[in-house]
């Protein structure tokens, strides 16, 4: 079997190429690098490049922008596999407000480019597309919420198990970014529901592991922990450092897209995180932390929360693990934290 992941160098893709190589797919990687363009040298994902070149002989890097129209029809063309896997993006609501014509074009025109090569050369290939909770916008925001000590708490019974996919995209604020990422997921959908193709769009949680380059403006939980082992200065936007994340490990995501493989659907999307159990506010991540390096977290806090920012988020998981039951969590939020800390200590 053939695949084609995007941001193959990123923290979901190279996972996909590290999941799908194991079990003896060929998998082509297509990634240029663009982190390190938008974030600076702690964004650089040629580390993980060369990783994986060097792990699995039978990877192929190739070495295209997915905002190149041409080159992105050539290559599927040239390729025909019969996965597509998208986690090429920008990923921060901030750097969108100041690059928006490349996040716009890197989200939402390089995920069109991506479906309709796929329509036009490999049409019964599946398509899985990583798009994120901020299609939701700033309207998790609305529901009402409680103040524990550590954290922001859902204060309505509705949402004791999170949010699903019923949950408005319309009306709130996304940041730029949660805009072009909600245009490429309607995309995903409307190639699915318009020409029938086997595709969805995953909209991830706080998506994380050791494969990371975490930075201060995207990766929350990767920047953190290297920022506690380095000693450096790690600032709070907002909130009183009680905003939650759900988080999930790369590898459990992975292992999703390998159950929609298997049984593919058309247009579909499904929240994808760690759900309650892997919930964790700031805070709460600090005390983690300092607990596993026994080192004091350095931090300040900024009264002012970044645009369009959740206060707190947890996914839902019914719609998901209904559709496919062999499908669970595997990694703790333990595990996650342990991982992280050992691959960052080591690097």
């Amino acid at each position: 079997m053939k695949l084609l992941v995007t941001g193959s160098s990123g923290l979901i893709g190279s996972e996909v190429v590290s999941y799908f190589s194991a079990l003896g797919w060929q998998v082509h990687g297509v990634d240029n690098n663009m982190r390190a363009d938008f974030f600076g040298p702690q964004g650089d994902t040629r580390w993980n490049q060369a990783r994986l070149q060097e792990k699995f002989k039978s990877f192929q890097h190739h070495e295209l922008d997915i905002r190149d129209r041409k080159a992105v029809l050539s290559c599927l063309q040239e390729l025909k596999p019969d996965m597509v896997v998208h986690t090429a993006a920008q990923p921060s609501h901030d750097l969108a407000a100041s690059r928006p014509f490349d996040d716009f074009d890197t989200n939402a025109v390089g995920t069109l480019n991506m479906l309709e090569a796929t329509r036009l050369h490999v049409p019964e290939a599946v398509f899985v597309h990583m798009s994120t909770n901020k299609v939701y916008g700033d309207r998790p925001n609305t529901i009402r919420l409680k103040e524990l000590e550590t954290r922001w708490d859902y204060d309505d019974p509705a949402y004791q198990n999170g949010i699903t996919e019923e949950f408005s995209i319309d009306q709130s604020k996304h940041s730029l970014f949660g805009a072009s990422k909600v245009a490429s997921d309607i995309l995903v959908q409307e190639y699915g529901r318009y020409f029938g193709m086997k595709c969805c769009a995953l909209r991830g949680g706080c998506l994380t592991g050791p494969n990371h380059s975490g930075v201060e403006l995207h990766g929350f939980l990767s920047y953190l922990i290297k920022c506690n082992l380095a000693g450096r200065h790690y600032k709070v936007f907002g909130y009183k450092g009680k905003q939650v994340r759900d988080n999930i490990h790369s590898y459990d995501v992975v292992r999703f897209m390998h159950e929609f493989y298997k049984a593919p659907r058309c247009g579909e999307v499904y929240n994808i995180g760690g759900g309650r159990e892997n919930s964790v506010s700031i805070l709460e991540a600090f005390d983690h932390i300092s607990a596993l390096s026994g080192k004091p977290m350095s931090w300040e806090y900024v009264d002012k929360n970044r645009e369009g920012d959740h206060i707190c988020y947890i996914s839902d998981l019914s719609k998901i693990k209904a559709h496919y039951p062999g499908w669970s969590i595997t990694k703790s939020l333990r595990s996650v934290f342990e991982e992280i800390h050992s691959a960052a200590g080591e690097r």
